[in-house]
């Protein structure tokens, strides 16, 4: 079983992503905030990471850099409603892997998930 952790404050988005991705197969754990992604990334196992940009206590930005530095290897998928030139390339420098702005076709997402994977 394939573990993903989102990290995406709306709760709503949260529980669509969360409702989607496991009637794909896949399991899924949510965090609201940078802090509790960043606890979850520490103390769980997974195989990939969706995150949004504008989170509370800490961005996804910085989220990034941080599980960069523990996690080479593992793929960051950034999901935001931020999407200038400038904020995906920011997204990349950071270490995200692919860039995706809200809102967004479900399917696409799929896609690019399994093409991390």
């Amino acid at each position: 079983m394939i573990h993903i952790l989102v990290i995406e404050d709306e709760k709503r988005v949260a529980d669509l992503l969360k409702i989607g991705l496991e009637e794909n197969g896949y399991q899924v754990m949510v965090a609201y905030d940078g802090e509790m992604g960043l606890r979850l990334f520490r103390t769980n196992a997974f195989e990939l990471i969706i995150s949004d940009i504008i989170l509370p206590k800490r961005n996804g930005f910085e989220l990034c850099q941080e599980i960069r530095k523990a996690d080479e290897q593992i793929p960051i998928l950034m999901l935001t409603a931020l999407g200038t030139a400038d904020d995906k390339l920011e997204g990349f420098d950071v270490g995200a892997d692919d860039y995706m702005v809200k809102p967004f076709d479900f399917r696409e997402l799929l896609a690019r998930v399994k093409a991390l994977l």
